[in-house]
């Protein structure tokens, strides 16, 4: 899972790219980049955030008026400098690329692309195989007068191709702007605009708060398998090549995105207080009585206060945060996960103290937060504590670009809501049921494989296999 921005316009957009890097900053700290063209492709990216990568450049030397931005959590491949996007490949005309997501395929596509294109993919970034896949069926065309329809066709390949979840920004040069998506749009993407004198700067990002920083009209979300581009005269092109059943993924509503952002029409704050008012079934089927509600910061707000409201119940900021810390679930490597939990929360003794605790959280992934967190409750004081999971317990790999693909990590994939409490020292365990989370989104289709084991894209036990596997390999990188 990675955030990115791209902007096209009649003017210098380095600043703006860079600003809206850091609105996605949650999205990814491993590494960031960017790329502009007035001309010519002029990149910059590193491995760290935003602020450290960019700290000391001089941003003349970036000046375009069109460019990608790219902030990196690593699910699968290393951290290093070398897979940081953007990429480019100078023919056909010169492309640059970004992307949001995970390919599946990945060991056969490289097997293609080296066999019969003679393309040798160097790095362990998807976006490579998705760069070389669109440039070796574009360099099949009618390159003298290329047209959107050859454009369209080429991203229509590139759809049949590459299986999983992207999201994608290209640099066309001197020829247009391209925006796509995935089959079944499991990966955000947003298009927006803003008026200027001379004419309409458009931009595509993963969230649209990116736009209210930038000042930008959201228009749309990009729909399941569209591709939009925008040619060398600003006209806008759109159309739904590969188009299945709509799967996006629930875990941006449930933790990745910004309270603050909207997807398909829902705001991920309104979404979450949903989902903490349908947790209150389960609360009451349970029959404890907490004498508060706290939240684990700062995902979880929204949720606890939805059932602090729905159940009676008062919620308490029961858990300081040092927000100087990073986020631990995209924190690569469980040790390095395990160090930022301990330097992340601390609790409010005087709230704490003889207290029986609900305590609510986005989700239950590998328990190593929700363990440490009920330990430091009861060292403080606290009499009982009750750890409430605001998703379903999560059972199966993601392949599609959240780090949760390998299964033995999954504390639910193998332990019941009685040994889950047993192992994290709480209390109780409570969970969202997947048939609530499914009622919340009847009409919203949505990929909830993680729960469900039901993989939009399909899967097989050999490919699953080669996923973890590549995942366990970047984990002692």
């Amino acid at each position: 899972m990675c955030g990115i921005i791209g902007i096209n316009s009649d003017q210098n957009i380095t600043s703006e790219i860079i600003h809206g890097l850091t609105a996605l900053q949650h999205r990814g700290q491993d590494s960031a980049g960017i790329v502009t063209f007035d001309g010519n492709f002029k990149i910059k990216k590193g491995a760290g955030q935003v602020s450290s990568v960019f700290q000391n450049v001089n941003l003349n030397k970036l000046k375009g008026n069109s460019g990608l931005g790219h902030v990196r959590y690593a699910t699968v491949g290393s951290t290093e400098e070398i897979d940081a996007q953007p990429f480019a490949v100078n023919y056909p005309f010169g492309l640059a690329m970004v992307h949001n997501g995970n390919v599946i395929n990945f060991n056969s596509l490289r097997k293609k692309l080296n066999e019969e294109h003679k393309r040798l993919i160097d790095t362990s970034n998807d976006v490579e195989l998705i760069l070389y896949t669109f440039a070796a069926n574009l360099e099949k065309k009618d390159l003298k007068d290329i047209s959107v329809k050859s454009i369209f066709d080429t991203v229509e390949t590139v759809q049949r191709s590459v299986k999983g979840a992207y999201s994608v920004l290209t640099l066309i040069a001197n020829q247009g702007f391209l925006a796509f998506t995935d089959p079944y749009g499991i990966r955000p993407l947003i298009m927006a605009k803003k008026e200027t004198e001379n004419g309409v700067t458009y931009a595509f990002a993963s969230e649209t708060s990116v736009f209210d920083y930038l000042g930008y009209e959201v228009i749309r979300d990009l729909e399941a398998g569209e591709a939009v581009f925008i040619d060398q005269n600003n006209k806008v092109h759109s159309r739904i090549l590969k188009h299945t059943k709509p799967s996006f993924c629930v875990f941006e509503y449930i933790y990745f995105a910004r309270e603050d952002s909207i997807f398909h029409n829902h705001l991920v704050a309104s979404e979450r207080v949903k989902m903490g008012k349908m947790l209150a079934k389960n609360l009451n089927k349970s029959g404890i009585k907490p004498d508060i509600i706290i939240d684990v910061p700062n995902s979880a707000y929204f949720f606890a206060s939805g059932l602090a409201e729905k159940v009676g119940i008062p919620y308490r900021r029961g858990l300081a945060k040092n927000r100087f810390i990073g986020r631990s679930f995209i924190t690569a490597i469980q040790k390095k996960r395990e160090g930022v939990v301990k330097q992340k929360l601390n609790p409010i003794k005087d709230i704490v103290k003889n207290n029986k605790i609900a305590v609510v959280d986005d989700s239950i992934v590998r328990g190593t937060t929700s363990r440490h967190l009920v330990n430091l409750l009861k060292k403080y004081g606290a009499k009982e504590v009750y750890f409430i999971s605001a998703s379903p317990p999560i059972k199966y790999p993601c392949i599609y670009g959240i780090d949760m693909s390998v299964k033995k990590e999954m504390i639910a994939a193998t332990k019941n809501r009685k040994q889950i409490a047993e192992l994290i020292n709480a209390d109780t365990v409570i969970y969202q049921s997947l048939e609530d989370l499914q009622e919340i989104y009847s009409e919203l289709p949505i990929c909830d494989a993680c729960f469900s084991g039901n993989y939009p894209t399909g899967i097989t036990e050999d490919l699953l296999e080669q996923i973890e596997a590549e995942k366990l390999k970047s984990d002692r990188v």
